[in-house]
């Protein structure tokens, strides 16, 4: 995703030490998640990690992936979700409002909003770049 960075940059304020982003910042969408504009090498020069607030709407779908080579940590402020996972996505977790999820760098995993409701969730990774670092996985689901 090929973004402004002055953009990311013009919703931060402060500087020397401490940065803020008020509000969450505009939103931004990669593949079918919508973001808030967040904290990461782009607009606050972090160096080792990345964070946002992730909406996911009912019934949508974060098209099968793998992160490559950085770690990343939910947690789920509304909703519910299930994580198809693993080789072949096999593999099944359901989480909901209140629980944190891990998932480990090179996992494939495929997200679907499971509830009724839109997914909210406080999304942080320990890459600055965001989504420079993610790949496809295959996907039945996804449009060819």
């Amino acid at each position: 995703m090929k973004e402004n960075w002055e953009d990311l940059k013009a919703v931060v304020e402060g500087d020397e030490g401490i940065k803020c982003i008020r509000g969450g910042g505009n939103p931004r969408a990669w593949n079918g998640i919508r973001y808030k504009t967040g904290m990461s090498e782009k607009n606050v020069g972090s160096k080792l990690l990345s964070m946002n607030v992730a909406t996911v709407p009912p019934g949508a779908v974060a098209f099968a992936h793998i992160h490559v080579d950085f770690e990343l940590m939910l947690y789920i402020l509304q909703g519910k979700v299930r994580h198809e996972y693993g080789e072949g996505l096999k593999q099944v977790v359901e989480n909901e409002a209140g629980d944190f999820i891990f998932i480990e760098p090179g996992i494939p995993h495929e997200v679907i909003n499971i509830g009724e409701e839109e997914v909210v969730a406080v999304v942080a990774r320990s890459s600055a770049a965001e989504w420079d670092k993610i790949v496809d996985y295959p996907s039945k689901r996804r449009p060819t």
